[in-house]
């Protein structure tokens, strides 16, 4: 068996060179190259992992991975026994739109105390003795960077913005040190590089998790508020849907009833089922107002008309309004004004309003006991409090009273009729004012709505002037003015066949000669042979629009003169507005108010009317 040694025959010469030496110096400088620059990068990737899971604030995050590299590369440095412990790291914010950036460097000397407060880089022009937090010329910092070996690394992303620099400088020595070799010169070069490299993808990765966490936020909280929206959307369209039914019902059925053959009601009782079918379209139409009026005030499109008001007698109005459903509930009814308040400024009609409104809803929770309205002054404030004996709201209920389409969970259990839309509409109305609404409740221990509004306004006050909607509320409590006129030719266009019988009986009642035409065609031809007192004009035609043809009218000298009073369905700001400037004489929304619509005729054709 052959046998083998390890050992030479004779002692091998140890080669006396440092070859040996300098290849485990070089091979451990490579080995706390990587190293250093592993922990680095692992530190790095830690943290951007831990900012997926959170929201960092941005310039927090991005200084706190600039400052982790800072201290890798000075623990790095500080950990060797390569002979450049005598250098200190860096870094400079850098902002694009100023011309020079601050330095805020890292000492790794083992006690603060120590710190140097001067570090100095030398460049081929000068000496630069930075000291901690000073601001550099960004020349200096470019300069830095194009030295060989450079002293400055900057950290720009793809786009090649410069979000930051990496510098090393030299601490000032009070005795000789020899300078760095080559070699190690080149290792710490190499460890800024690929650190500044690091630290540059890991701001990158930074910005995008921060992005991708900037819109993950929003499309969360759209998405919510979507959902929020959907979930009134269909809260919404189911009260309303039973809104509109239920007075759609009595009105088609109680119609359907009176036309049907075999039966004759007495005169009474047809007198009673009008009554229901008038009052069940004004139930409808005091529906459609409200979702217009918290429309406008949305789009800023409601129009508010100044006035000064007699308080005393509109409360008296409003609880005239509410009487019969108090009575029929079995309720009082409770009116108390202080005696100092007698006039307000504000909108008659849509004060009327906001009180109708607090006064319906606490009948609506009140089955027994009494509703009151109190007016009393405090400062330069008026309080319009109404109060109930009723069932109460709940804390819960009341942080989302106001809010559109709303409503009370016990209210719908209970069929109690509305929209969700009333105290929402308040609300606004009252800020219109420059006023507020408070509330004031417990379960079972009833409920106080404060409606608080200035005694003056600021705006300029419209004195006795009227809008159409106050007309329209003037005119409609009156009872019909079934006085002949006398006979006067009123051409009627209106391409609605149910409006123009119901304008043609009703005018033709009132001793007026009616022509009815549907459209622009029949307009002109009639205009041949027929010389209106008045002409009353749909907008909305099959052939034509109304307010271009009252503009082609009033190029014609014969027919300039004649007054035209518009019937539209229009009804948002401004529209009152296009009329006139189109050439009008008055303007009457529909539904048709017959009372105010006899007014304006009667107005008009006995030649009291002038063009507005």
């Amino acid at each position: 068996m052959q046998q083998y040694s390890s050992l030479s025959d004779q002692n091998s010469q140890i080669d006396a060179t440092p070859k040996v030496l300098t290849t485990i110096q070089q091979l451990r400088a490579k080995l706390w190259l990587e190293s250093s620059l592993s922990q680095l990068q692992s530190r790095l990737n830690d943290y951007l992992l831990s900012a997926c899971n959170t929201v960092p604030q941005a310039e927090a995050a991005e200084a706190e991975i600039l400052q982790m590299v800072v201290n890798e590369i000075n623990t790095a440095v500080s950990s060797s026994n390569l002979v450049i412990t005598d250098y200190a790291v860096g870094m400079a914010l850098f902002q694009p739109q100023e011309a020079v950036a601050t330095v805020c460097y890292v000492s790794h000397s083992p006690s603060p105390n120590s710190q140097p407060l001067f570090l100095e880089v030398l460049t081929a022009e000068k000496k630069l003795l930075l000291r901690l937090q000073q601001v550099i010329e960004l020349e200096d910092l470019q300069q830095l960077e194009n030295q060989q070996p450079p002293s400055a690394w900057r950290l720009a992303d793809d786009s090649g913005c410069v979000m930051g620099w990496l510098i090393i400088a030299a601490t000032p020595l009070n005795s000789n040190c020899e300078s760095l070799i080559d070699s190690l010169a080149q290792l710490r070069s190499e460890l800024m590089v690929r650190s500044a490299k690091y630290c540059t993808t890991a701001l990158v990765q930074l910005r995008h998790i921060l992005s991708w966490q900037r819109q993950y936020q929003e499309l969360s909280a759209s998405n919510q508020e979507l959902e929020r929206t959907n979930q009134l959307k269909n809260q919404f369209l189911a009260n309303t849907s039973h809104e509109i039914r239920t007075p759609l019902s009595s009105i088609i059925g109680f119609t359907h009833l009176l036309l049907a053959q075999g039966y004759e009601p007495t005169k009474e009782r047809q007198q009673e089922y009008l009554h229901i079918i008038q009052s069940s379209g004004k139930h409808l139409l005091a529906l459609i107002n409200d979702i217009l009026d918290l429309s406008k005030i949305e789009a800023n499109q409601l129009e508010v008309q100044w006035e000064t008001v007699d308080v005393p007698l509109l409360c008296s109005n409003v609880l005239a309004l509410v009487k019969e459903k108090a009575a029929n509930k079995g309720l009082k009814l409770r009116l108390e004004i202080d005696s100092e308040i007698t006039t307000l400024v504000a909108d008659s009609l849509r004060l009327k309003q906001m009180l109708l409104n607090l006064l319906f809803n606490a009948l609506k929770f009140t089955s027994k006991g009494s509703v009151g309205l109190q007016v009393v002054p405090k400062g330069v404030s008026v309080h319009f409090t109404v109060w109930d004996t009723g069932s109460g709201i709940s804390p819960k209920d009341q942080t989302q009273l106001f809010e559109p389409y709303f409503q009370i969970a016990k209210a719908i259990a209970g069929g109690a009729e509305g929209t969700g839309l009333g105290l929402a509409v308040t609300r606004e109305l009252a800020q219109i004012h420059g006023g507020s609404v408070k509330v004031e409740s417990k379960v079972d221990g009833g409920s106080r709505f404060t409606l608080v509004l200035p005694l003056k306004q600021e705006a300029g006050v419209a004195g006795d002037d009227v809008n159409d909607v106050d007309k329209e509320a003037q005119y409609s409590s009156s009872p019909l003015p079934f006085t002949p006129s006398s006979s006067k030719d009123i051409l009627l266009v209106e391409n609605d066949l149910p409006n123009a019988d119901l304008m043609q009986i009703y005018l033709r009642r009132l001793g007026y000669q009616v022509t009815w035409v549907k459209n622009a065609t029949e307009m002109w031809e009639a205009l041949t042979q027929l010389d209106p007192a008045v002409i009353l004009m749909d907008v909305c035609l099959a052939d034509g629009n109304g307010l271009n043809l009252v503009q082609q009218l009033r190029e014609h000298e014969q027919y300039r003169t004649i007054p035209v009073i518009v019937q539209t369905a229009m009804a948002m700001k401004g529209d009152r507005e296009t009329c006139l400037a189109a050439g009008v004489n008055d303007y009457i929304s529909k539904p048709i108010d017959l009372p105010l619509l006899a007014s304006l005729v009667a107005k008009y054709s006995s030649g009291a009317g002038g063009r507005e």
